[in-house]
């Protein structure tokens, strides 16, 4: 398709342009140019003096200039000549042909169609119009994952991902920020949310090992029509978010398995900051030492057991009954009994929500 759109233009311009001018794709083969006899030829070489000066190289008789499209340079643009004229005709050639070919494959790339249904960048009632267009299957079953790089990486995260998830036709993987990559994948109906997380491992295992690179990964819940990835996209969003505060030893969190979390990052602080008053009117949670903090963390993960967290933190059952009554005399909250357990193990992880916003000056 590239071929017959670069041959048009130039087709056009050839009358207005009085030298030989033309277009050599990523294998070096000339695929368009204004002597339809040089269709064809090979320029060996090129490619790399291209790559090794980033710019503009004259050669035998040429002048050679990258086409730079979706930030890659697949395409070279050549005029005849290696004079003043030749460079000046070679860079407006060079950026006419790269910005028909972006708005080119804006249009009718699927890619940039689902990038835009995600980043609500098209109106409801036109992703069934362009769908139709790009013939697209709007109804099939997907699931979006946004992953985030931490740290720099000699490779572009795009091309880490796109390795990773060659078919195009199933898995579109789109760049929407210099360390974020949203993998938007093809999965079959009725997926388990074991194998959806497996994916995920896989992904992060593989970039840590052959990339050595580490990532945070957000998972959507499974859509079945297209129109809702764009809130597919916003949950795995959260989901990276409300792991960042609640569960920052995890760097695989799926939207489904955010529970409570989820509710209280999207209260206000002001609601937050009420709530642990009310909760803790006879005591601070500062008045709390870590020994006591970390005696109720493995509490609330034993079930509220006494035996199994006394044998887990290896005291005996009266040191952890007699830490229980010290919460008890200092909070007003008694950890044995399941109502006040949840009101703490909420407001626990509301002061952590508030903990993890920034100070207000």
């Amino acid at each position: 398709m590239s071929n017959r759109l670069f041959q048009g233009v130039i087709h056009q311009m050839k009358d207005a342009i009085d030298r030989i001018i033309g277009v050599i794709d990523e294998n070096g083969v000339v695929i368009a140019c204004s002597e339809l006899v040089k269709i064809g030829e090979i320029r060996q070489g090129i490619r790399d003096e291209v790559a090794y000066a980033s710019d503009m190289v004259a050669h035998d008789g040429y002048t050679y200039r990258p086409i730079i499209t979706g930030n890659k340079a697949d395409y070279i643009v050549f005029v005849e000549g290696e004079d003043k004229m030749a460079e000046k005709v070679s860079k407006l050639l060079a950026i006419s042909l790269g910005n028909i070919k972006n708005l080119y494959d804006e249009k009718y790339d699927k890619g940039s169609f689902i990038k835009n249904i995600i980043l609500d960048n098209i109106l409801p009632s036109d992703i069934y119009i362009k769908s139709k267009e790009l013939h697209f299957n709007t109804e099939e079953t997907r699931i979006v994952f946004l992953i985030k790089f931490h740290g720099k990486t000699d490779i572009l995260p795009f091309e880490m991902v796109q390795n990773m998830f060659p078919d195009k036709s199933k898995d579109y993987v789109i760049s929407v920020g210099e360390h974020d990559i949203v993998l938007v994948k093809e999965v079959k109906p009725g997926i388990d949310s074991k194998e959806i997380e497996k994916i995920a491992t896989n992904i992060a295992d593989t970039l840590s090992s052959e990339f050595y690179t580490r990532v945070s990964i957000g998972i959507s819940t499974v859509v079945d029509n297209i129109k809702d990835l764009a809130r597919a996209y916003k949950e795995a969003q959260v989901a990276l978010e409300v792991g960042k505060v609640f569960e920052t030893e995890k760097n695989i969190i799926s939207y489904e398995n955010l529970g409570i979390g989820r509710l209280i990052y999207q209260l206000p602080t002001t609601l937050c900051e009420m709530f642990l008053q009310e909760v803790f009117k006879k005591g601070s949670l500062k008045a709390l030492d870590r020994e006591i903090l970390m005696t109720i963390q493995c509490f609330f993960e034993n079930n509220l057991n006494v035996s199994e967290t006394s044998r887990k933190l290896f005291v005996h059952r009266n040191t952890l009954v007699y830490r229980l009554e010290k919460i008890r005399k200092l909070t007003g909250l008694d950890l044995r009994e399941f109502e006040h357990a949840i009101t703490f193990k909420v407001a626990l992880m509301v002061k952590k929500y508030l903990n993890s916003k920034p100070a207000k000056f």
